[in-house]
């Protein structure tokens, strides 16, 4: 009987669960966000917070393990900008990241189990949960990196290399105003075993504006505006720009600039450490 109250006792003393590496992460992370969405604004604060981000760079760098890029520096540091619940840039997809100068060039390298966290995060501003669905949302690749807008215009055809369990690289136009015109940012993402590899490069391909999608676009925004929409006006922009990006993404295999794009896209994708 005493063997039998004492195994009661250890089972009740060992915790029913293990934190995973993310999980000791995201608990890190979601103090630190408790913390600074309620501290005042000043100097104290500042030093708190930018050594809270270097904090959560360690624990990044432990967790994602050693990352090389080409054409990217070697130390990456957190992907979060901010962890002032509200502040524009909060919510960055959570991992390592790295950039070129002047940000031609960026990456977040994180892990499948921190993606899919993330992505759940994001359920309210329409990210898919699912890993492929997201991949192909121009959602995805707007809430990633940086505090601008993403228009995703077309997938780009690459080969997945053959150590990789997914690839998937898309032709957009990113910023925080109009988003309709040539696209030149192309994006490619990759999985290799259970990290997920995000680069994005700007002016990465010279295209063109195609006249037939011009056409849908003039079309979609002759319709009179419906009165009872109270965005009426942007309600009509949108449905707009949805049939003008799906008519770019028909016709671009087609233009003479396409191959090209192809070809960037999968060179880009070789800067990854994919084998």
């Amino acid at each position: 009987m005493r063997s039998l109250a004492l195994l009661c006792l250890l089972a009740f003393a060992v915790p029913a669960y293990a934190a995973t590496p993310e999980q000791h992460y995201l608990d890190l992370r979601d103090r630190y966000i408790a913390k600074f969405s309620k501290a005042p604004e000043n100097d104290e604060t500042s030093k708190q917070h930018d050594a809270a981000l270097k904090e959560l760079t360690t624990v990044l760098r432990g967790l994602v393990g050693p990352v090389t890029i080409k054409g990217l520096p070697a130390d990456g540091k957190t992907n979060a900008d901010t962890l002032f619940k509200g502040d524009s840039g909060f919510g960055h997809l959570d991992g390592l990241g790295f950039a070129a100068e002047g940000d031609k060039m960026q990456a977040v390298v994180t892990t499948i189990a921190l993606l899919k966290h993330w992505l759940r995060e994001h359920g309210e501003d329409g990210m898919p949960p699912e890993i492929n669905a997201a991949f192909k949302s121009d959602r995805f690749y707007y809430y990633a990196i940086q505090d601008s807008a993403f228009a995703k215009y077309a997938e780009l055809p690459i080969t997945k290399p053959a150590g990789a369990n997914a690839a998937i690289a898309v032709l957009g136009v990113r910023g925080n105003g109009d988003l309709k015109g040539p696209p030149h940012e192309i994006d490619v993402v990759a999985i290799q075993g259970d990290k997920v590899y995000f680069l994005a490069a700007s002016d990465a391909v010279k295209t063109a504006e195609i006249p037939a999608c011009e056409k849908v676009w003039k079309q979609m925004m002759a319709k009179p505006i419906d009165k009872k929409d109270p965005r009426g006006d942007i309600t009509r922009e949108d449905n707009a720009m949805t049939a003008y990006t799906a008519c770019f993404a028909k016709a671009a295999p087609s233009q003479g600039w396409y191959a090209a794009a192809v070809k960037k896209a999968q060179s880009q994708l070789e800067l990854l450490p994919l084998r």
